[in-house]
């Protein structure tokens, strides 16, 4: 069985993990750099989500890659949005990978 793999910063990892995937924390695109291409080596890795402005940083070298690779399937997600209130944003992303609507109180 394939992973699934989501590649994003530190506020927005918990979030992730509740949907159950695998979370690799990356505070900037450099970081993610890093750690994306290890993961692109990978044979037991299926699907790849990493921050839509992370995968905007990446070297043309690794986006020429992706671009060319067909496994693992690699997919922006969108970053939070300024002035947006986190817990909205994770809601948002939880509803979309598990279909229900969590709401988080703090």
């Amino acid at each position: 069985m394939y992973k699934i793999i989501v590649v994003t910063d530190p506020e927005s990892g918990d979030g992730f993990r509740l949907a159950g995937a695998t979370v690799i924390e990356a505070s900037n695109p450099q970081e993610a750099q890093k750690v994306l291409i290890p993961i692109l080596n990978s044979n037991d890795v299926g699907i790849v989500a990493v921050r839509e402005d992370y995968m905007a940083c990446l070297d043309k070298s690794v986006l020429s890659r992706i671009e060319r690779s067909y496994h693992p399937v690699i997919i922006p997600i969108p970053a939070p949005r300024m002035g947006a209130p986190m817990g909205s944003y994770i809601e948002l992303l939880l509803k979309r990978a598990i279909g229900y609507n969590i709401i988080m109180r703090g």
